[in-house]
């Protein structure tokens, strides 16, 4: 390659830093492995962050950062990365009417526009998103899908891609995403000697409903409930109506499920569900099993109702789900991850 490829990560006041630094890291290991093959060879990247102002700005941990350029200074940019941040910096952030007519104008000349986690939510609102599937953090998707009715949005994918627009998951998602991006343009080695030095998958198993439900489990509060989110996810083939479960935890049926709420943000079935569609993808995953053994080992009743969630969840059903996992896992050229499938493709 004969010249440089110019990344711009865009952030602002209150970004979130890992949005930020993680996909640097991928794109600045790039040039850092390949100038050791080659110290003659310009780097792949030129990689600049971007900002307003180039004033001092502080992440939403804290970190202070200084921008390299304004944005409206920055030209001849191949791939932008618009980075995510908390509730409020990104509400702060799309009232900016400057940077959204930016944005809109510079999103549809870049060869790649890419999102990492809430930084979805800025695309939306310059309407760069427009009749296009997308997805951000687990957190925050059904809040995108019901403040912008126009996106398709994909709840478990890591990222997706649409024509040239790239979303991704919550926060490490954008790491995911830069290897991607990388891989397309140098390489499957170059991108898996990337992700072996930052010690990270190059395509990790699953999406990011694995999160979720998992998650949701170890993160519930002492009290009442105790243990049984973390019970319910080991022992999802067990008989597991709210009348049971509140029956475990010595509570009425009524003040079960309220207090399950409070503490999980899902109602019991919910989370019942989300926890029965994770360990049936793994199963999916990485087990040779009839349909009919993980619907079984999963709590489903049949095969048939295993298939119906799956595809309301997931959008793709389990058989098509387990070809695309092992195309993925065995293909010399592996290709992006996205659960719903793709038109770009």
């Amino acid at each position: 390659m004969s010249t440089s490829r110019r990344v711009a990560i865009l952030v602002y006041e209150g970004v979130q830093s890992l949005d930020l630094t993680g996909p640097l890291e991928v794109f600045a290991g790039a040039n850092f492995y390949l100038r050791e093959r080659d110290p003659d060879a310009p780097p792949p990247y030129r990689i600049e962050v971007i900002a307003s102002t180039t004033n001092a700005l502080r992440s939403g941990s804290g970190l202070r950062l200084h921008a390299d350029r304004a944005y409206r200074d920055v030209r001849g940019i191949d791939t932008l990365v618009v980075a995510g941040g908390g509730a409020a910096a990104v509400t702060a952030a799309a009232a900016d009417r400057s940077l959204l007519r930016w944005l809109a104008t510079t999103g549809r000349r870049v060869r790649r526009l890419t999102s990492v986690c809430s930084g979805a939510f800025l695309l939306a609102e310059a309407g760069l998103l427009d009749g296009r599937r997308a997805t951000t953090h687990w957190q925050a998707t059904e809040i995108l899908a019901q403040r912008y009715p126009r996106i398709t949005v994909e709840p478990d994918a890591i990222f997706v891609r649409d024509g040239h627009i790239y979303t991704s998951a919550g926060v490490t998602a954008g790491i995911d995403l830069a290897l991607a991006l990388v891989e397309e343009d140098l390489g499957h080695a170059v991108a898996l000697t990337i992700a072996r030095r930052l010690v990270v998958f190059l395509k990790r198993p699953g999406g990011q409903s694995q999160f979720s439900s998992l998650l949701a489990a170890q993160a519930t509060p002492p009290g009442p409930l105790r243990d049984l989110p973390q019970w319910i996810v080991a022992n999802v083939a067990a008989e597991l109506a709210v009348e049971q479960l509140a029956e475990r935890a010595a509570m009425s049926a009524r003040n079960f499920a309220r207090v399950f709420r409070r503490e999980t943000g899902m109602t019991p079935a919910k989370f019942v569900e989300h926890a029965r569609i994770d360990a049936a993808r793994r199963l999916l995953e990485d087990a040779a099993l009839s349909l009919d053994e993980v619907a079984s080992r999963c709590g489903f009743h049949s095969a048939e109702q295993l298939r119906r969630t799956f595809h309301r969840h997931l959008r793709v059903v389990p058989i098509d789900y387990r070809k695309r996992f092992h195309s993925q896992r065995n293909a010399g050229t592996p290709t992006l991850h996205a659960v719903g499938g793709g038109r770009s493709r």
